[in-house]
Parts: C-alpha cells; structure tokens; sequence
C-alpha cells in the first residue's frame, strides 16, 4: 500500500512542476510579445526561439508528472 506521505508527495511534486511551467512560459510570452512588438521584422526568428523555450517548460512539468506517478505507484 501507497503511504500517506508518497501520496501527499506526488501533490506537491506534479503542483509545483505545473506553476512553475506555466510561469516559465507566460515570462516567455511576455518577452516575445516585447520583441516582437519592438521589432516586428525578428517575429519569424523569435517565435522559433520560443518554441523551443516552451518545450523546455513543458519537459519540466512532465517530469514532474513522472515522478509523482512513481510516488503514487501508478508507474513501475
């Protein structure tokens, strides 16, 4: 059986692995809206960037997913 801690863990883990994707993206956002609308010939370049930017925020918040299905014994 899952203990009470192993469950409370995998909260913890899969919230902060949420707020903190989502605020690295919305940081990121604002900076390519900055960009962009300072100098509007960069947008191509600048939205390639940021995609690979938000695929790095979002590699965290499915790790963080990982771990708290391992912690809720869900996953091997």
């Amino acid at each position: 059986m899952i203990s009470d801690l192993a469950q409370l863990g995998a909260g913890v883990a899969i919230g902060f692995g949420a707020v903190g994707a989502g605020l690295g993206i919305g940081i990121a956002t604002k900076g390519l809206m900055d960009a962009i609308s300072r100098q509007p010939e960069i947008a191509g370049k600048a939205v390639a960037f940021f995609l690979v930017g938000a695929a790095l925020a979002e590699a965290c918040a499915i790790y963080a997913l990982i771990i708290a299905l391992k912690l809720s014994g869900m996953m091997g």
